[in-house]
């Protein structure tokens, strides 16, 4: 009988990849680089996960055989058809016999975080985007619209805020905070004006090093600098936001439960209490996640095939 299940959390910036039986705990993880077809190209995707798929299996001392299904939370997935079709095809060529169910990773998140119940959930790590799911089943999602013009409140929003504030507190346009000395020390700047070839060469043209910026605002933050802990207020309105949009959208109890995930919430309070705030204003309440993205994808792999797997 085919009794184990798979579930892959992809991401930006990591891909993590779980089996489990049906009691949706994980027996076996792995985590390998980000899966994202923006980044990587489709081929250059489905081998991250698969190599992740792999790898979990044979820690895990089984094979695609023993499996009744997988969900794989993919990041981009549902915005574009053709590289969409593209992937599933690939990922169930790679991955056969095994039944699919892909989703974006916002959805493996909100699975995992509310227990697949009705409520708001928010990733805030490379990207921003919130997903939820009404008490009528009805589900959206919202944000997520590229780095370009969007994804406001991420942690690739708040790199790039926090480059932009550097150079203010270089230029004497707002004071000098521990931003400017935590950039200087931890870039080697000999003279502020490295900054501009540093960020052009080095950090904007990937994602991923843009918003490992993000931890030089969360230093400052924590050092007391007024224009970094601005900068997270600000992130929390922005994330927030995307919070409201779906509350209005869903059928949801009076007051609304939103969960959170991402790298951006590892600043804890410094993002946590301004969203608090944020989202008390519009009906939602914050809550404290049930489980991880990683145990939403066994959860929905389990409940999308286990019944076809006995």
């Amino acid at each position: 009988m085919k009794k184990w299940f798979i579930g892959v959390d992809g991401g930006g910036t990591k891909t993590a990849a779980a089996v489990s039986l049906p009691d949706g705990k994980p027996a076996a993880e792995t985590v390998g680089k980000g899966c994202s077809y923006q980044m990587l190209g489709v081929d250059g995707a489905v081998k991250v996960i698969v190599e992740g798929v792999r790898s979990c299996l044979e820690a895990a001392g089984i094979t695609l055989d023993d499996c009744a299904g997988c969900c794989l939370g993919v990041p981009c997935y549902g915005e574009n058809a053709e590289k969409d079709a593209a992937m599933t095809e690939a990922l169930r060529q790679a991955l056969s016999p095994v039944p699919l169910h892909i989703v974006n990773d916002v959805e493996v998140g909100w699975a995992g975080a509310l227990a697949c119940q009705a409520g708001i959930h928010i990733v805030a790590g490379t990207g921003a985007i919130a997903f939820g799911k009404g008490l009528d089943q009805r589900a959206a999602r919202c944000g997520g619209w590229n780095e370009f013009f969007g994804d406001e409140g991420s942690c690739y929003w708040v790199g790039r805020e926090a480059m932009s504030l550097f150079t203010k507190q270089a230029d004497g346009r707002i004071p000098r905070g521990p931003l400017y000395d935590v950039v200087r020390r931890e870039l080697s700047l000999s003279e502020d004006i490295r900054f501009i070839d540093i960020a052009v060469s080095d950090l904007a043209p990937y994602r991923d090093k843009v918003a490992a910026f993000q931890l030089y605002a969360s230093q400052a933050a924590k050092l007391g600098d007024p224009a970094a802990v601005l900068l997270y207020e600000r992130a929390a309105r922005e994330l927030a936001l995307l919070a409201g949009a779906l509350r209005k959208e869903l059928v949801l109890p009076e007051t609304a439960g939103v969960t959170y995930s991402g790298g951006l919430f590892r600043t804890g309070s410094l993002i946590l209490d301004p969203l608090a705030r944020e989202l008390n204003s519009c009906g939602c309440v914050l809550q404290k996640p049930e489980k991880s993205a990683l145990e939403g994808a066994l959860l929905l792999a389990v409940e999308q095939f286990h019944e076809k797997g006995r």
